[in-house]
């Protein structure tokens, strides 16, 4: 018979952990995407079964979700993906135009040559994305991009509450996404990396909020409007077991 010692059980713990952070991942990375709208019912049992795993990381997941505002629970109903309503969208992006302008007047100050060149890249991508007429892959270079910003800015604090404000405001604003709003966003995603190229501090932060503002403006008005303009993607590969995972590759990045 074998002896469970603390040090076995902590391990235990910890590799518990590890997997409902993957599966917390995995499911906001369906609700980011689309896969799981906006007041969708999300049940234990089927996204154990579709990610592989047992309940237990799926509820704890749950949980995170919930805290992270991405999801909400309801007692004797469920957990259902959160609907960002357009009232608290509108406030959010008021806050995030505020960060954002802090960020651009670092970033004219800080950025190197090669950060710049990175920034260039993702705004690239999201060109091609754009021509493609993929939504799908425009969002996750959008995100990308605004990431990249985030992190060049080097403020842990700031990061924090930053990241939770994006993603709830994913939440609505993929129905608004379109060719023609991926190639406005793409146009002011270049005249701020512009601005911070040229170290204009000035010109960088009020591209940056006005970039924000214009975006909630467009949201206003388009609420409701034109739906996504690529089709979401379906399905997710199942999450093995930490004793599985073990073993596996991590190149998937």
């Amino acid at each position: 018979m074998s002896i469970e010692t603390p040090a076995s059980l902590a391990i235990a713990q910890l590799q518990g952990n590890s997997l409902a952070g993957l599966v917390q991942n995995e499911i906001e990375r369906m609700i980011l995407s689309g896969e799981l709208p906006p007041g969708s019912k999300l049940t234990e049992a089927t996204l154990a079964t579709r990610l592989g795993v047992s309940r237990g990381p799926v509820r704890e997941a749950f949980r995170m979700l919930d805290e992270a505002g991405l999801v909400r629970t309801e007692k004797n109903r469920g957990v259902f993906v959160r609907a960002v309503e357009l009232h608290e969208a509108l406030e959010i992006f008021e806050l995030r135009a505020v960060m954002e302008m802090y960020i651009g007047r670092k970033l004219a100050e800080t950025c190197t040559a090669a950060q710049v060149k990175g920034l260039r890249q993702l705004v690239d991508a999201m060109d091609g994305a754009t021509r493609a007429g993929d939504g799908q892959e425009f969002h996750r270079f959008n995100l990308e991009f605004h990431d990249a910003l985030l992190r060049l800015a080097g403020n842990a604090k700031f990061t924090a509450t930053y990241r939770r404000l994006i993603k709830e405001l994913s939440l609505i604003r993929r129905r608004n996404l379109t060719v023609e709003s991926m190639a406005i966003y793409t146009r002011e995603h270049r005249q701020i990396v512009k601005a911070i190229a040229a170290r204009d501090a000035e010109a960088a932060g009020q591209a940056m909020f006005d970039h924000v503002m214009n975006s909630r403006e467009r949201t206003l008005h388009n609420d409701g409007g034109a739906p996504a303009v690529a089709p979401l993607a379906a399905g997710a590969a199942p999450i093995a077991p930490a004793s599985r995972r073990a073993s596996r590759s991590t190149a998937e990045a």
